[in-house]
């Protein structure tokens, strides 16, 4: 038996018996199903290879093949096994040699091929293609096998710069074949038409026409589910695939119907891209991130049968980002859809400690509540305030700025700002032009010197890359700025209605002849958003901000409860003084203090208990009240009380 090795050890100087003793790896793969379905020979080449191994002498119950991979890319071996296992093989030092019928098939990356020969020159193994048998413990083997897996590497990009070049060509002129939604059909002479069954165009239009009307996805869904309307739902996959199956209608539905592109006849292409960062091991389908709309790379409008115009798309896709529920700063404006509750500035409050906006609570009358803070930090929430305290002077002053006088001032500012927008576009613009000259001429002057001119060459080396820096800078400015909220237009349609509607709107308003929604509406044409900021206790800034970026401050004054919460108590506490001093009752001094303007809890006037109250804190006794209990005062209302604790009479003269 050792004889029998050794004689076929010698078919090739660099297999020894230590090699025989173990096992043989046949590596097979192809890249795709398609090659796998198709592409024959290659597996029976890769096949053959068993016949090798037993030729250089490896019995055949010492060879194993691993085809796990076929129908699998080799440019990464996260998703590989029959690699996996491989390298698990070779590590533990159970494989003696391992078969590729090339390079390209064990690894198209060279992190994953350098990995696997570092371990089999620590391991004594052997790798061999078609071509031969190499050592990778011997430098000219190792240095071969290096440029064998720099080659694959390259191939591959080669491969996919060829395919990617005539793919971007397609994309250019918008004959990429794409999948298409419910409702348009490709037919075999590859031209795009509208859905032949009239069931399935009408049901298509009506989610559009109904969006258009109500404004918000889950209004659809309701006026749907109400009527009983199913969606039609072309299937992917399954036994019904390309057939058109019908099913109860559902948000994720609606908004795939809303955010497609297709609906509006337009090829779009780049609408997503793929993070590493968020891409987790194993999983192909992680690590997708959507770009906004006016980030997709190409889109070609008209290619398609459209359902609705590119600009109805778009302005839908503004409004469902409007309608986004969940409110942070990244979203600033993003409102919410108008609801039916009665919280007026429902979407458009933010509170003014902390900036973020501020939720509808309805326990029992609307409410303005910030609580984000407490949600994220675990701490007190920032305030609450009651919408019958803001909604009526946001209101008024909606109403004073529909005036003809207003709207037209309006119009002239924000046309004043687009075009200062516009000038700073061109400004931009022309630093931009500015930064790329100067890239482009120190790179001419850094091409231009002699090379053997070392120091003036690397000082020309450092301009040019500084110049490099710069036009990056500028670029992401440039980019920053464009990606900033465009001055905000009002419509001319709706300019019109606002003038027709600015006498009779106010009576119109009043007398609830609006509903609820359509008063929300109204407020978010002209307001984007609202600004509480709670002064004193009894005050409130409102601050109003309008569309063109002015902004309106009122002050709102809500109810009092508790004499410790007037923030002019220690004023008023004087003034008691000076009028106790001057022997005046504590009706007087009520009457007096109402009159300069000073308020009691609960109340816009001062009482007389509340009077009392105080004086009798701070022991400033009268002789008037030597014989007269607290309870029996006429003027006392017991409601009115706060929880101070009370001082009992003295019976005694002061």
């Amino acid at each position: 038996m050792k004889a029998e090795s050794i004689l076929s050890g010698r078919g090739h100087p660099k297999i020894a018996d230590e090699h025989l003793a173990r096992l043989a790896y046949i590596y097979v793969r192809q890249s795709s199903q398609k090659q796998v379905m198709q592409n024959k020979e290659s597996q029976v080449n890769q096949y053959m290879l068993v016949e090798r191994a037993e030729q250089l002498g490896w019995k055949g119950e010492r060879i194993r093949v691993i085809d796990t991979d076929l129908g699998l890319s080799g440019k990464e071996s996260a998703s590989r096994n029959g690699f996996q296992e491989l390298v698990a093989e070779v590590s533990l030092g159970h494989v003696g040699i391992v078969f590729g019928y090339e390079v390209s098939r064990l690894a198209r990356n060279n992190s994953d091929w350098y990995h696997l020969l570092d371990l089999a020159a620590v391991f004594n193994t052997l790798i061999a293609d078609h071509d031969g048998v190499y050592d990778p413990r011997l430098y000219n083997d190792r240095l071969l096998l290096g440029l064998k897996g720099t080659m694959s590497e390259a191939e591959l990009h080669l491969l996919k710069m060829r395919m990617e070049e005539g793919r971007m060509r397609q994309i250019e002129r918008g004959e990429l074949r794409q999948g298409l939604p419910t409702g348009l059909v490709r037919l075999p002479n590859h031209q795009v038409v509208k859905d032949p069954d009239d069931q399935v165009r009408h049901t298509i239009e009506l989610v559009f026409r109904k969006f258009e009307e109500q404004g918000s996805c889950r209004k659809v869904l309701d006026y749907l589910r109400k009527n009983k309307v199913s969606l039609p739902r072309q299937q992917t996959y399954g036994p019904h695939l390309s057939e058109i199956v019908w099913k109860p209608a559902s948000q994720a539905a609606i908004l795939s119907i809303l955010h497609n592109p297709a609906y509006a006849g337009a090829f779009v292409f780049g609408k997503t891209y793929r993070d590493p960062r968020r891409m987790k091991p194993g999983r192909k389908d992680t690590g997708v991130v959507r770009r906004p709309v006016e980030d997709w790379q190409h889109v070609r409008q008209g290619i398609y049968p459209a359902y609705i115009t590119w600009e109805q798309f778009l302005k839908n896709q503004e409004q469902l980002h409007q309608n986004t529920v969940r409110f942070d700063q990244a979203s600033p404006k993003a409102g919410g859809p108008c609801r039916r509750g009665h919280a007026l500035l429902q979407g458009l409050v933010i509170c003014g400690d902390c900036g973020y906006h501020m939720m509808v609570a309805y326990t029992p009358f609307p409410r303005y509540s910030c609580r984000e803070m407490g949600r994220r930090l675990d701490v007190q929430a920032c305030k609450s305030i009651s919408a019958s305290i803001t909604d009526p002077l946001v209101v008024e002053q909606f109403l004073a700025a529909i005036q003809p006088a207003q709207l037209d001032a309006l119009e002239a500012l924000l046309a004043e700002q687009q075009s200062e927008r516009n000038g700073l576009v061109k400004n931009w613009e022309e630093r931009l032009k500015r930064a790329r000259y100067e890239a482009r001429l120190a790179e001419h002057q850094y091409q231009a010197v002699d090379p053997e001119n070392r120091l003036v060459a690397a000082e020309l080396e450092n301009r040019w890359e500084e110049k490099l820096r710069h036009l990056q800078e500028t670029q992401e400015d440039y980019d920053r700025f464009v990606r900033t909220p465009a001055i905000s237009v009002i419509p001319l349609e709706l300019h019109e209605q606002l003038r027709t509607l600015s006498a009779s709107l106010p009576e119109l308003w009043h007398k609830d002849k609006i509903t609820v929604e359509e008063k929300k509406e109204l407020l978010r044409s002209l307001i984007s958003h609202v600004i509480l900021t709670r002064k004193p206790a009894n005050s409130i800034e409102i601050k109003i901000v309008w569309v063109s970026g002015h902004y309106t401050v009122v002050e709102g004054h809500p109810q009092i409860y508790r004499t410790s919460d007037l923030h002019d108590l220690p004023l008023m506490t004087e003034r008691i003084h000076e009028l106790w001093k001057a022997k005046k009752t504590d009706r007087e001094i009520a009457t007096l203090l109402s009159q300069e303007g000073f308020q009691s809890p609960r109340s816009l006037q001062v009482n007389p208990a509340t009077v009392q109250r105080l004086r009798l804190q701070n022991n400033w006794k009268n002789q008037a009240t030597k014989a007269v209990p607290r309870i029996l005062l006429p003027d006392l209302d017991i409601d009115q009380l706060d929880q101070t604790p009370q001082t009992k009479t003295d019976a005694k003269p002061a």
